[in-house]
């Protein structure tokens, strides 16, 4: 829980004190991790605490670190802090803090670091300011009010690795003297009013060959990128020029900056192709030109080759052409943006391909052809923006599979056919725009379920019948359904009554006397074809049968017999087990076509037993997704009852956790779990009624042969009815993964899943089971985690993940299973409504994977 209330005064009397540590955990700052190395420290960060910062702390002269950064102090800081001659760290970041900055600050000769960002700072700083600071090594002063000019003495202070001033009101020409920083490695000063020539400035940055990031955007820079640009440092990794006025084209030269993470020139007037350089950029995660004036193809192929961009922004420019297919090479992608060119031709198939593609938008180019229904493959999209092109033909129904699509356009197009029923299983959809088309039919009574629906146009359609009034559309008005003539509804919506105006009822009476006869034309038409088609198969089955060949092709029958699993089991050798739980065991077995299967037999003589195989019939009868065990069949009398699944050739996670004999490499795990969250995101959200597992854990979840995870054993699951939220249970569920609540209490909810979720992702990357010997005497898996990840994250993450020899890689590991830790606990609080839902741990999950996926190492 958060600390909070103000500082008492008395703090300052504690004149022996060596350290005072109050904080709620170390990580989201600048500080923490220089924490461990201090002997004399007081640290209260990520609480509550209000107020003024008390003057009587200048009295603990020996301090060496000061860090109250996230809290809600406000006040100036006291000028009474320049007494602290041993301060080394000063961190006061995320507060409430407002004034100027104590001109005693900047006589402190051993300070390391000043963290004061996020905070209501005014004025500026002083001219001398490095004059005696020999020590510093970082400043952070972002996000304030700060003005005034860059002190040109910064190069006095020759320690300095990081100057991070962005978001503020600084103005004037960049110093040159900051390219006297040999051991500069950041350098960001977005968002302020910074002037100078372009040219000079990225010349003599030349001289910093650490420097790894440069962030200027948004300040009026103006000029041409110089070719010089390429000789800039070969660390560097982040260059952001959003919105600084730059002209002219990009230089090939950029691309000898082949260790480039994201790469951001957008919002500015560039022209001129992309430089072909770019292919050198292998480590490319981020390309943004969006908002310029490029012109030439929009994905040259060299873009092709960078494996690893995850997000591209090309959209607002003058590019023409088609897409290339070689896209779909680009499996990283994440957030397609070509919007706004002048694209033309068809949509290549291999974009239907980017299976993990989040956000797509295509809007606004000459684009034609139809909607394919792989367009359904998108499982993981959430945005989808089509409109403003020449797509025709219908709207596919496979469109209904993309359950994560929170915003739809496909306006101003020219779609037929009707609207399909499925866009009702879209159960994330918040806008939905097809305005501009020419569809007909009626409008779904199935969007009527879509909770989130915020906003829905359909108008200068041809839509037919009545307006759905339940659900989302108690809320709409007639701006969604304009000129579609043949609507009718309620009289919020200005259109005729349903069936009352009687010269409708004149006219559809007239329509209908046409349609009977058309339709008994029709019929007596057909039913002469029927006899004749009859008659002729008659004949031709009596020859079949009489030379023994079945008439009818013989598919996998929805049961398969007793006798067909003993054989493909034979006889349920322990040979062909596969493992075995409290409701019976599994088998491996191969049917006399070949395919393989796994054969769950239920233990006959347990009434329990007997409800679980009810209850995982009565769940997995509905239910589909890619990351839940498929139901093939299943088989069921009094004294036998076993459901035929499909086979999982690499056994479960648990396996690969604990065996010698197998490793999981970092990618591999955070795609399972990604897989997993996947799974119960369905359960809870995307199903018609939440399904709650209730026994989530390593060994039920099952692994294809892509590595692929698939969520299994819904033995004890719970579904909730309309309107429940919680039912009680008197089974219970695996030791270590149940939530407090369920242990306790019985209670049942999604979020005791989202605990039991928060346990396994903390296994599975500490390779620790909770129920490890080690767990005693009140020290648990996740005590253990939260008591250590702030300080040495490196002694409970498995050492299998950290195994590398390059020190960049190690870090990067260490950062990334880090941040996933610090996701589990969030699924880990002890109160149900303080967990995070599954919905927002995959979205964060899908983060995490998108900033470190291509850094990471096994």
């Amino acid at each position: 829980m958060f600390l909070s209330g103000t500082i008492p005064p008395q703090i300052g009397n504690l004149s022996f004190l060596i350290s005072l540590d109050l904080s709620r955990n170390f990580f989201g700052g600048v500080l923490p991790q220089l924490l461990p190395h201090r002997l004399k420290y007081i640290s209260l960060r990520n609480n509550n605490f209000t107020g003024n910062i008390p003057i009587s702390l200048s009295n603990l002269t020996k301090l060496q670190l000061v860090d109250f950064s996230s809290n809600s102090f406000q006040g100036n800081i006291p000028k009474e802090f320049g007494k602290l001659q041993s301060l080394q760290a000063f961190g006061m970041e995320n507060n409430r803090l407002s004034g100027t900055i104590p001109l005693a600050i900047f006589n402190l000769s051993s300070l390391e670091v000043i963290a004061l960002t996020g905070n209501e700072l005014s004025g500026g700083l002083p001219s001398y300011m490095c004059d005696n600071l020999p020590l510093l090594q970082g400043i952070y002063l972002s996000n304030n009010k700060l003005s005034g000019k860059i002190p040109s003495n910064l190069s006095e202070c020759s320690q300095l690795q990081i100057i991070s001033i962005s978001r503020n009101s600084f103005s004037g020409q960049i110093p040159r003297e900051i390219s006297e920083l040999r051991f500069l490695r950041g350098l960001a000063l977005g968002v302020n009013n910074l002037n100078g020539m372009i040219f000079f400035f990225i010349t003599s940055l030349t001289n910093c060959r650490s420097l790894y990031e440069l962030a200027i955007t948004d300040n009026p820079i103006d000029g041409i990128l110089p070719t010089s640009v390429g000789n800039l440092s070969k660390s560097l990794q982040i260059f952001h020029a959003y919105n600084c006025e730059l002209k002219g084209t990009i230089p090939p030269e950029i691309g000898n900056l082949s260790n480039l993470v994201t790469l951001a020139l957008g919002g500015n007037e560039l022209s001129g192709e992309i430089p072909i350089g770019i292919k050198n950029m292998h480590m490319l995660q981020g390309l943004s030109l969006d908002y310029n004036k490029m012109s030439g193809s929009v994905f040259p192929e060299v873009l092709c080759d960078l494996d690893s961009l995850v997000y591209l922004y090309l959209n607002q420019n003058n590019f023409s052409g088609t897409i290339p297919d070689c896209l779909g090479n680009v499996t990283s992608l994440r957030n397609l943006y070509l919007d706004s060119n002048m694209l033309t031709s068809t949509i290549p198939s291999s974009v239907w391909r980017l299976a993990d593609l989040l956000k797509l938008n295509l809007s606004s180019n000459l684009l034609s052809g139809f909607i394919p229904p792989e367009i359904g493959n998108l499982v993981t999209a959430t945005v989808i923006d089509m409109s403003v092109n020449r797509f025709s033909e219908s709207i596919p129904s496979a469109i209904g599979k993309l359950t994560s699509v929170t915003y739809l356009s496909l306006a101003h197009n020219g779609l037929e056919g009707s609207i399909p029923e499925t866009v009702g299983s879209m159960v994330s959809l918040v806008t939905v725009d097809l305005s501009y088309n020419n569809l007909s039919g009626s409008i779904p009574k199935s969007l009527e379920s879509l909770q989130s629906l915020h906003y829905f146009n359909v108008s200068f359609n041809a839509l037919v019948g009545e307006i759905p009034t339940d659900g989302p559309f108690r809320n709409f008005t007639i701006d969604s359904f304009m000129a579609n003539d043949a609507l009718c509804g309620v009289p919020r919506f200005y259109v005729p009554p349903c069936g009352n105006v009687s010269e409708h009822r004149s006219k559809m009476k007239r329509v209908r006397s046409a349609l009977f006869i058309v339709i008994g034309i029709v019929a007596f038409i057909s039913f002469l074809s029927l006899a004749f088609i009859f008659v002729r198969y008659k004949r031709k089955y009596k020859a079949n049968a009489g030379n023994g060949v079945d008439g009818v092709v013989s598919t996998l029958p929805e049961r398969i017999s007793y006798y067909e699993l003993l054989q493909a089991t034979e006889q349920f050798s322990e040979t062909n087990l596969l493992g075995t739980g409290s409701f019976g065991s599994v088998y491996k077995g191969v049917l006399r076509d070949g395919k393989v299967l796994a054969v769950k037999v239920f233990n006959s003589l347990s009434e329990v037993a007997s409800k679980s195989f009810d209850v995982e019939c009565e769940v997995l009868r509905n239910i589909r997704h890619r990351n839940l065990t498929k139901v093939v069949s299943s088989c069921s009398n009094e004294e036998f009852k076993a459901l035929v699944l499909e086979y999982m050739p690499n056994g479960n996670l648990d396996k690969w956790l604990y065996s010698h004999n197998y490793c999981l490499d970092l990618l591999q795990r955070l795609n399972i779990m990604i897989d997993v969250a996947c799974a119960l995101e369905y359960l809870h959200h995307g199903y018609s009624s939440p399904i709650v597992h209730c026994d989530l854990k390593p060994s039920n979840v099952l692994l294809d042969e892509e590595m692929v995870a698939h969520v299994s054993d819904f033995g004890i699951a719970k579904l909730l009815g309309d309107g429940e939220s919680i039912v009680h249970t008197n089974t219970l569920a695996t030791l270590g993964y149940i939530a407090p609540e369920y242990g306790l209490e019985g209670l049942v909810s999604t979020r005791c899943d989202v605990y039991s979720y928060g346990v396994m992702v903390m296994e599975t990357f500490t390779r620790k089971r909770p129920s490890d010997d080690m767990f005693a005497e009140g020290l648990s898996l996740k005590s253990w985690v939260q008591s250590s990840l702030w300080q040495s994250p490196n002694e409970v993450i498995d050492s299998n993940l950290l195994n590398t020899e390059n020190e960049q890689h190690f870090e990067k590991n260490l950062q990334c299973v880090s941040s996933i830790l610090e996701l589990a606990l969030k699924c880990l609080s002890e109160s149900p409504g303080d967990r995070i839902t599954m919905k927002e741990a995959l979205a964060e999950l899908q983060k995490i994977k998108g900033r470190f996926s291509p850094v990471i190492r096994r």
